[in-house]
C-alpha cells in the first residue's frame, strides 16, 4: 500500500512540475513581441528592438524578415504581433483581414528614400524616373541610352513578396518588370550584386547603403533621380531632399498591429516615435518619421 501511495504521489509530482515547466513557458511567450515581414525595415527594427530591450530588460522582442507579404499575412492569419511593411496593405488584404476578425493599424515609424544603385565604375550620375521605369521595363538595354557605356544592363530586384518589389513597380515601373530582372532573395544580395557587377542596376533601402551620416558603402554609386525631363536631380543621400519630397522616391515605413495595441508592444512602439527611438532610426540610415504621419500616428491615438 506505501508502494502504491509513494508511486502515485511521485507521479503527480512529476505532472505538477512539468505543468509549471509549460505554464511558465506560456508566461514567458506572453513577454515575447514577435516582429516579421520586411526585409527593407529588419535590420532597423533589430537595432530599435536591441536599444529598447536594453532599456526594459524584461521585454523580448523577435525580429525575423521575410519580406512584406510574409509579415502581412502574418499578422492577418494571427501569426505575429507586429507587420513590418515597406507598402501599405492592399483593398485585398485589408478585407481578408476583417474576415479574420482582424483590424490592421497603420504606424508609420520611419521614413526610407529608395535608393537606386550602381557599380562604382559607372559614370551615369542621375536618371529620371521615366528612364529608370524604361530600364526595368526593359525598353531600355544598354547603358548608351543614357549617357553611359556600350555595355549591356544587368537589372537586380527583389522577389514578388517584397513590398519594395511591389512599391517600385506601382509607383515607378508602373507596368511588369522586365523577364530579365534578376530576382534577388533580400536586399544585401542586390547590394553584393551591384559591388560585383559593372552593368548592374538595383533598387534598395537607404539604410542598406549609407549610415546616419550619408557615407555610402565601398564599391557603389547612388543615382541622382529627377522627377522628369525638366526637373532637377537630386539625391537619397541628403535627409532634407527625402523628407521634403524633392527626390522622387521617398516612402514611409510601416508597421501593422491588429488593433490598438497594449502593454509592451505600445510602449515599444511609442518609444520607436520618441525622440530616442527616432535617433536610432538616424544612426541606422534612414530618416525620421514626417509631420504629416506623426499626426497620422496621434489621430490613431499611438501618440499624444
Amino acid at each position: 500500500m506505501y508502494l502504491k501511495i509513494s508511486g502515485l504521489f511521485s507521479a503527480l509530482l512529476i505532472f505538477v512540475l512539468f505543468a509549471g515547466c509549460g505554464s511558465g513557458e506560456e508566461r514567458d511567450a506572453r513577454k515575447r513581441i514577435q516582429i516579421n515581414g520586411s526585409d527593407t525595415e529588419v535590420n532597423l527594427v533589430q537595432s530599435l528592438a536591441e536599444t529598447f530591450m536594453e532599456k526594459n530588460p524584461n521585454v523580448r522582442i523577435a525580429v525575423t524578415g521575410g519580406g512584406s507579404g510574409t509579415g502581412i499575412a502574418a499578422i492577418i492569419n494571427g501569426q505575429t504581433d507586429i507587420a513590418n511593411s515597406s507598402r501599405p496593405m492592399s483593398v485585398s488584404e485589408i478585407e481578408q483581414a476583417e474576415r479574420r476578425g482582424v483590424e490592421p493599424l497603420a504606424i508609420v515609424f520611419a521614413t526610407d528614400g529608395l535608393a537606386i544603385i550602381t557599380h562604382e565604375s559607372n559614370p551615369v550620375t542621375s536618371l529620371t524616373i521615366d528612364q529608370i521605369s524604361k530600364i526595368y521595363r526593359g525598353e531600355i538595354t544598354n547603358w548608351r541610352d543614357v549617357d553611359g557605356p556600350d555595355m549591356n544592363i544587368t537589372l537586380y530586384g527583389r522577389q514578388s513578396n517584397s513590398g519594395t518589389y511591389i512599391y517600385f513597380r506601382e509607383h515607378i515601373v508602373q507596368a511588369d518588370y522586365s523577364r530579365a530582372m534578376r530576382n534577388m532573395n533580400g536586399t544585401a544580395q542586390i547590394v553584393e550584386a551591384i559591388r560585383s557587377d559593372r552593368s548592374g542596376i538595383g533598387y534598395v533601402g537607404i539604410g542598406y547603403i549609407a549610415d546616419s551620416e550619408g557615407n555610402v558603402i565601398s564599391r557603389i554609386n547612388v543615382v541622382d533621380v529627377a522627377a522628369d525631363d525638366e526637373s532637377p536631380a537630386y539625391s537619397p543621400l541628403d535627409s532634407e531632399n527625402v523628407m521634403t519630397g524633392k527626390y522622387p522616391i521617398s516612402r514611409p515605413l510601416y508597421q501593422y498591429t491588429n488593433g490598438m495595441p497594449g502593454g509592451d508592444m505600445l510602449a515599444f512602439i511609442r518609444w520607436e516615435l520618441s525622440e530616442e527611438g527616432q535617433r536610432v532610426v538616424a544612426q541606422s540610415g534612414y530618416y525620421p518619421v514626417g509631420e504629416q504621419y506623426m499626426q497620422q500616428n496621434r489621430e490613431l491615438g499611438i501618440i499624444e
